[in-house]
């Protein structure tokens, strides 16, 4: 079993892995890409600075939030408010295209390899950018859904429309109340649909790409497979991360490649099959 733990860092050149890992994707059978919120940070989809400043500036002042990660778990006393801020957060991240083209570039580099992808990523960027959604599985979410917060039910429900209409009609950070969305069942206020907690809905859609991606893993067990891992940290590993190392080591046709700034880490024991990049994804993502 390898070690959790000891990890060591590649020490070829960048430009020699670089050269390798595009002849490992052209040779390869199967392509499975673990995505973590390090690829869409590549992408521009960044939490604080200067865009959080431009789209938040008055619940800074009110707050003095410092990103907007940790500014959606703030207690808002009124749902209008609360609505206000969350709806500004999803219409940025999720319908709005990512600044930057890492995600198409990404596709194009991987369109015709036989791919799927496993992530924890909830913008939608991997459908937005062409990507099969039927080849995709969002373990953690989608910012595009709301669900029950009881949950009373596991069904999820679309929010762009309603999204957009809050966007547009919120004044002095409040969303109108008859905005604010409910539970078609219960009457609940409707929540997220993000794995914050025990109330996470898996629904239909979740359960169908979890049985895909577990097909593809099964059917490509002994494969000549590239295992990509893209942006990945150590916030959840045993999701993306442990279980790519594990069947690399089980899999001596296998390869995995890893590619994150400043976190580009294997286990000894996979190292021979391994190829780990220390460096900004969509600059990689170009070269290759």
């Amino acid at each position: 079993m390898y070690s959790k733990t000891a990890t060591i860092t590649s020490t070829k050149s960048y430009w020699d892995n670089v050269q390798k890992v595009n002849e490992i994707i052209q040779s390869a059978d199967a392509v499975l890409i673990g995505a973590g919120a390090g690829l869409s940070a590549s992408a521009g989809f960044t939490y604080s600075g200067t865009r959080f400043q431009d789209h938040f500036s008055d619940f800074i002042e009110k707050y003095g939030f410092q990103d907007m990660y940790s500014a959606g778990f703030y207690p808002y006393q009124t749902l209008e408010e609360y609505w206000a801020y969350w709806s500004r957060y999803i219409f940025i991240n999720r319908y709005q295209d990512a600044p930057k083209d890492v995600y198409h570039d990404l596709y194009h580099l991987i369109k015709d390899k036989d791919y799927f992808v496993l992530t924890t990523n909830v913008d939608h960027c991997f459908q937005k950018a062409g990507f099969d959604k039927h080849r995709l599985f969002y373990t953690q979410g989608d910012y595009g859904l709301w669900q029950c917060s009881r949950p009373c039910h596991n069904n999820t429900y679309n929010n762009e429309a309603v999204v957009r209409k809050m966007v547009a009609a919120q004044n002095h950070m409040r969303v109108p109340s008859e905005l604010i969305p409910r539970c078609p069942v219960c009457g609940a206020p409707m929540s997220m649909n993000l794995r914050a907690d025990h109330t996470f809905v898996e629904d239909q859609g979740w359960h169908m790409a979890a049985d895909r991606y577990q097909a593809f893993v099964r059917g490509h067990k002994r494969s000549k497979i590239l295992y990509l891992e893209l942006g990945v940290g150590n916030n959840t590993p045993g999701i993306i991360k442990y279980p790519f190392w594990q069947m690399t080591a089980q899999n001596p046709r296998a390869v995995y490649v890893c590619v994150n700034d400043g976190e580009a880490v294997c286990p000894k024991e996979i190292k021979g099959q391994s190829i780990c990049i220390d460096g900004d994804i969509g600059e990689t993502l170009k070269w290759l």
